[in-house]
């Protein structure tokens, strides 16, 4: 049994709507648009008139010179819908009678979308000439339910429009009957035209016109031998219309069939608009999508290669993002947050979340006292040394640094990208680096920057909730800290200045080191980081070890990764600030565009061309049978 011809038409509808739905997402990649492709060019205008047309067959009788079409034409309608002339070339314009009951004008301009239709009023109208595609159309008394008769034009002629209308009619027609008669049978322009039919695997009944039942019955199977084999095509049918010419003008001419050979006597008259009738829809209309879908799959000129040039395209994109991602801030080396920020925080949320609000109190207490005993330490200090540097202006100056580096180093990929980018990046890149982009762009950063808290909340939440992780990790740890916090709480009025704080024990190791550095650091916080870091004269040390060297480990991997998640978050502001004051829009369209070749948008049109390509393979081309 041949495939459901519906199932063939979905896939085509959904081949249809993948495209319609990537084309837009190509072009803003710079592909050429698919319009005017000759696959496009089936899909739109061939496949899709079809599969949204209703169940009919267009039937076209085509052929030469005043070899007859239109008497053909009009005993297949039963009526004389169609103006014959003794003269050559009379029909100019096809002339289409629909069935009854079915006058949908809307349908037919979708199926014959290369013509200017026209209601029919007299058998003259497609004998006048106009430059304009003409189609004359209106109901057949007698035509078959479910077919759209259709006389032509000559294919042979010397007037170069009907060439163009010739073709349209080949492209548009389910089956072509080949009107030929003994001077007609190998004339070339013919023969061109139902090779281009055959390539299309467009099923031809031959109608020998014009015979001699007698004195040419030997002489017909030869002519169809040439014929075939000239041009390729496999006859379904074969029949033989005598010349009469009464009977043509009263509709009663006989016709034969003599075999797909033509070598069956011509004995009794046939029927061949009942044959016509008989046709298997299914299998004419599979073999019309195959013909016109060889097209659209061919993998050189077809939807794939349209495909291929929408990876290339978006392989483009995907380099240049790539470019540019290698610039982001986050890749800068950003300087480390300032200890001393840290320590607040710590000491913060060991206040909330550790101290009882007893123990809080006089920690606070002595906490101000050492301050203000340290205030003398730290002038003389100042006097020896000289006034000490402030560590977050410091921090900020190394910021600056880095945002400047992490600018000029951006602006020299732009300008490399702008000179080898693809077309369609390359206007956007040198507009992005040319002029006084770089000097704006540096002091409008270096505002923005100003203006940014040293700490935002975002990161105070970060850093309260990794140190309430550490803590449900460490709970020995943090009860041992605990005792030891109430323990110097109790022993505050009797130790020195250096009992200042106590939360930053956790620490360990890592802020001992920071300590050690005296020179950036004022005495006050010199005293306070001597008893976080265990210098403390009551147990400090003591406590450390005490607490062993998981604890301290632990601790300073903590540490680190809050230092490392604050560099990340301000190497990201930048970026964001960057990407919405240089690259506007730039980098999601690069994003979008890199994505494109993997996205569903791809997948999908892919996905029907593969359906519609196994459904070719697994369903055969089979002749065009009457009835089932």
């Amino acid at each position: 049994m041949p495939g459901d011809y519906l199932q063939w038409a979905g896939h085509v509808k959904r081949l249809d709507e993948a495209l319609a739905r990537l084309l837009p997402a190509a072009a803003a990649l710079g592909v050429p648009s698919a319009a005017g492709q000759e696959w496009f060019e089936l899909l739109r205008h061939k496949l899709m008139p079809q599969v949204l047309a209703p169940e009919v067959l267009v039937v076209a009788i085509t052929g030469g010179t005043n070899i007859g079409k239109s008497v053909i034409f009009n005993q297949l309608a039963g009526e004389n819908a169609s103006g014959v002339s003794p003269l050559a070339a009379g029909t100019k314009h096809p002339v289409c009678l629909v069935p009854k009951l079915w006058e949908d004008a809307r349908t037919l301009a979708s199926l014959f979308a290369g013509f200017e239709l026209r209601a029919w009023k007299s058998a003259s109208d497609p004998l006048a000439e106009c430059p304009a595609d003409l189609l004359f159309w209106r109901t057949g008394a007698a035509v078959p339910p479910r077919l759209l008769l259709l006389d032509t034009p000559d294919i042979d002629s010397d007037v170069e429009v009907n060439w163009h209308r010739a073709d349209v009619v080949r492209q548009v027609a389910d089956v072509l009957i080949a009107v030929l008669t003994q001077q007609k049978y190998n004339d070339a322009s013919v023969k061109r035209f139902f090779r281009k039919a055959a390539a299309a695997d467009k099923p031809v009944i031959v109608v020998f016109n014009q015979c001699d039942l007698t004195l040419d019955r030997d002489y017909w199977p030869q002519w169809l031998e040439t014929f075939a084999s000239e041009t390729g095509a496999r006859p379904e049918y074969v029949y033989v219309f005598p010349y009469d010419r009464a009977a043509s003008a009263a509709l009663a001419l006989p016709c034969y069939s003599v075999g797909p050979d033509g070598r069956t006597p011509p004995e009794q008259p046939a029927d061949l608009r009942a044959d016509l009738a008989g046709l298997h829809f299914d299998t004419i209309k599979i073999r019309t999508l195959r013909g016109a879908l060889a097209g659209v799959l061919d993998p050189a000129r077809g939807a794939r290669q349209y495909l291929d040039q929408v990876r290339i395209a978006s392989g483009d994109f995907a380099d240049a993002q790539r470019s540019l991602s290698a610039t982001q801030m986050a890749r800068i080396r950003w300087p480390s947050l300032p200890v001393d920020l840290l320590i607040d925080e710590i000491r913060a949320w060991w206040d909330t979340n550790h101290r009882t609000p007893w123990s809080r109190s006089i920690h606070r207490v002595y906490r101000g006292l050492g301050q203000g005993i340290a205030w003398p330490l730290a002038r003389a200090w100042e006097a020896m040394h000289g006034p000490a540097a402030d560590p977050l202006e410091i921090f900020h100056r190394l910021e600056r640094q880095a945002i400047v580096e992490g600018i000029q180093e951006l602006f020299e990929q732009l300008s490399r990208l702008a000179e080898v980018g693809n077309s369609t990046l390359k206007p956007r890149l040198a507009a992005l680096v040319g002029g006084d982009v770089r000097a704006r762009i540096l002091e409008r950063v270096e505002q923005a920057h100003a203006g940014l808290p040293d700490m935002d909340e975002d990161y105070r939440k970060y850093v309260r909730g990794e140190l309430d992780a550490w803590g449900r990790e460490n709970p020995k740890a943090v009860a041992f800290l605990r005792s030891l916090d109430h323990v110097l709480a109790l022993a505050r009025p009797a130790v020195t200045v250096s009992l200042a704080v106590s939360g930053g024990i956790l620490a360990g190791d890592v802020m001992g080191q920071a300590a050690a550095q005296v020179a950036g650091h004022t005495a006050g916080q010199l005293a306070a980081e001597a008893a976080i870091t265990g210098g403390v004269t009551v147990g400090g040390e003591a406590a450390i070890t005490a607490t062993g060297q998981g604890l301290k480990h632990s601790a300073a991997v903590l540490f680190r990764r809050l230092q490392n998640r604050y560099a990340e978050q301000r190497a990201r502001w930048l970026a964001g600030w960057l990407e919405h004051e240089l690259l506007g829009d730039l980098l999601a369209k690069l994003r979008r565009g890199a994505q494109l070749a993997e996205s569903p948008l791809v997948r999908d049109v892919e996905d029907s061309l593969c359906a519609l390509a196994k459904m070719i393979v697994d369903e055969p081309s089979r002749p065009a049978a009457p009835g089932d």
